[in-house]
């Protein structure tokens, strides 16, 4: 009996662990939310794959894609990205000139990571839109990712406790009643989690594939709307299943008041 309760109390031990971390997160962080004409005219961009709100890092293979699209043009920048720690896992960096006005959404396509928690591989297609100089011309333009948030409101000058939209998308198409998961970057680590259940905001999107948040705190939030790939790849010579989540990052600003 003493046995059967040992190994009963282990597996509940490893249930609560990995329920505590299911919320994968791909991350890309500029340095700056929004750029203006006083403001450095380099931005750094950090990229890993982590809980952001545990602030848990995992190791992430250097991206298949890396990249930023402003006035409808791409341009890779895959050649710039240097090996980084982010949370005391490999993670990504990278600089980018700015030179010109507009609105500069990068993104990444990570390569496949196996998750055995989950039987499943895990792909997150991860942007963030930096305005410069004061441009407001297409901040909703899609990138053209295989699943992609397109937002509704600006992702960015936003104040906490606006309230964001985006509309869910995969191969170009809304999906009605998606799943996105909501942390936020407890970067500082000030961040009290007071249960499990305050880990991940969960918000599930209507029929038109639009989702609605109230950010409560200021700072970087993340957004994974979650779908199955209608593709499969291979572990061990079988076919997996592959997660495939659309995460855009938002910065929601301190509201300011005069001295």
């Amino acid at each position: 009996m003493k046995k059967k309760h040992a190994a009963l109390l282990a597996i509940v031990a490893v249930l609560v662990t990995s329920g505590s971390a299911l919320a994968h997160f791909g991350m890309l962080i500029p340095s700056q939310a929004t750029v203006s004409k006083a403001d450095p005219k380099t931005v750094d961009l950090q990229i890993s794959f982590s809980h952001p709100m545990e602030m848990e890092g995992m190791d992430m293979a250097k991206p298949k894609a890396f990249g930023v699209m402003t006035g409808g043009s791409k341009e890779d920048l895959l050649a710039t990205l240097k090996p980084a720690q982010v949370m005391g896992k490999a993670a990504w960096s990278a600089q980018y000139a700015l030179k010109k006005p507009g609105i500069y959404a990068f993104y990444v396509e990570p390569e496949p990571y196996w998750e055995p928690a989950e039987d499943c591989f895990i792909v997150h297609y991860t942007k963030a839109v930096v305005p410069v100089f004061g441009d407001e011309e297409d901040w909703d333009k899609e990138v053209g990712l295989k699943t992609e948030i397109v937002p509704l409101a600006r992702p960015y000058g936003l104040y906490a406790g606006n309230v964001f939209q985006g509309i869910v998308k995969v191969d170009g198409k809304a999906v009605p009643y998606a799943e996105v998961e909501i942390e936020f970057f407890n970067k500082d680590q000030k961040a009290e989690i007071p249960n499990e259940y305050m880990i991940t905001q969960v918000v599930k999107a209507d029929r038109n594939g639009v989702f609605t948040y109230a950010a409560p705190k200021a700072g970087w939030w993340g957004f994974a709307a979650l779908n199955t790939a209608d593709f499969k790849l291979k572990k061990d010579g079988k076919d997996k299943s592959v997660e495939i989540g659309a995460v855009l990052w938002v910065y929601f600003h301190d509201w300011q008041t005069k001295k």
